[in-house]
């Protein structure tokens, strides 16, 4: 039988609604920076919620050639443009690195949407006579994302990518770390991309109740564990991750930001797009997910929630962190970065995953904002990290995500010492 690898972290990218790099996006988490604001990319008029978090302030030709960027969908540019940054701080000299074992291993919930809703309006508007674009396929499948990575670099190791929703990119974390401790690859470019926020995209997830119409103030929309949480606020962006296995880390001199030391998946099994009310499948996926790092409750300090800022959701979340950790959880710092990033689909795990690592490094907790009104749901004597960063001792951090269709995965992320 293998003996497991440790998996270290030695490469960060993120391009999010608050920073279009991880410095950027750290600081704004620091600051309670909301990246919500009205939709610039298309007339929101009929909608009943007309604001998101989009990403600001980026000009994808300073990334991508115009040709080439024309044949890509906004979330495989998102994936490109993330992993570059990973890519460059990671320090690989790729000639003399065996790309045979250097795999690419993403995910995205949904892909090329805004690809599917122009090819779908164009067949439409021209009579039904079927004049696609030629690259409508490639540009759409969520695959796509890895494969365009994997080309650039020529990383020829596993390469695919998991879709579970919102837990998608935790998924493909986990796939990464478990790739790499069981010797099938030693180093892996791993996270998420999405970018959803289209005419489709927002009205679907208006259409199924879930998004908060807080229009008057979308900056304070999303606010999770607040009494007056009426929905999530939908994200863009992509967060990208390099796994490497630690001696090959160590052997070529790479920085080394944290320990990945397991993953947990489970299903709620309980309904297409409620959480099971107890919190049920939320426990599990935390329990799993510790005993496979081999630690206790008591060794996490902060918990990075999936915090969606929904009247069910978080309920069930924290019932199941209370359920799991016990007297613990009046010790931990919890927080949902959500709340200033609002929620990133398919994305939301990877970058949450950076939020972690980075609390590490720099030992503070970034905060939950937009806390006005207390809800008796919630036992006062958590500590949520309410509106200001906190300062602490942070050694071990689990994050959560949970998607549609009962989907529930968690990562552990570890100071790293050799």
């Amino acid at each position: 039988m293998k003996t497991a690898r440790r998996v270290v972290v030695t490469g960060l990218g993120a391009l999010t609604p608050i920073g279009n790099t991880v410095e950027e996006y750290w600081d704004g988490l620091v600051q309670g920076k909301s990246g919500a604001a009205s939709v610039k990319k298309f007339d929101t008029t009929h909608y009943k919620t007309k604001f998101a978090c989009e990403v600001k302030n980026l000009n994808v030709e300073d990334f991508i050639d115009r040709k080439e960027a024309r044949r890509i969908d906004p979330f495989t540019q998102y994936a490109i443009i993330a992993a570059d940054q990973a890519m460059k701080d990671a320090g690989f000299d790729l000639e003399k690195t065996n790309r045979d074992r250097f795999g690419v291993i993403m995910a995205s919930g949904i892909g090329g949407l805004k690809t599917l809703q122009e090819e779908v309006e164009g067949f439409a508007n021209n009579n039904r006579i079927p004049r696609f674009n030629p690259f409508f396929v490639p540009k759409m499948i969520v695959d796509i994302c890895s494969g365009h990575v994997s080309i650039k670099y020529g990383l020829r190791g596993p390469n695919f990518v998991t879709v579970s929703a919102c837990a998608s990119s935790n998924n493909a974390m986990v796939d990464a770390f478990n790739y790499i401790r069981w010797g099938i690859s030693d180093v892996i470019l791993t996270g998420g991309c999405e970018s959803s926020v289209t005419e489709v995209g927002l009205g679907g997830f208006i259409a199924l109740k879930a998004m908060s119409e807080r229009n008057d103030s979308p900056e304070t929309a999303s606010r999770p564990y607040d009494k007056d949480r009426d929905g999530f606020v939908m994200g863009e962006g992509a967060g990208i991750l390099i796994f490497e296995e630690l001696e090959h880390a160590k052997a070529r001199g790479a920085k080394i930001y944290a320990e990945i030391i397991g993953g947990g998946l489970s299903a709620d099994a309980y309904h297409m797009t409620a959480p099971h009310p107890e919190g049920y499948g939320a426990y599990l996926v935390m329990k799993n997910a510790l005993e496979d790092a081999g630690i206790g409750i008591e060794d996490v300090d902060y918990i990075n929630t999936h915090g969606t800022s929904t009247p069910i959701g978080d309920p069930s979340e924290i019932k199941a962190v209370q359920q799991l950790f016990g007297e613990h959880a009046y010790k931990l710092n919890i927080s949902s970065t959500k709340s200033m990033t609002g929620h990133l689909l398919g994305a939301a795990g990877s970058i949450e995953a950076i939020a972690g690592i980075c609390a590490i490094q720099r030992q503070i907790i970034p905060p939950t904002i937009n806390h006005f009104t207390p809800d008796e749901q919630f036992d006062s004597r958590l500590n949520f990290t309410f509106n200001k960063a906190q300062q602490r001792k942070v050694d071990v951090v689990l994050s959560n995500t949970f998607g549609f269709g009962g989907h529930n995965c968690a990562v552990v992320l570890k100071r790293y010492i050799d």
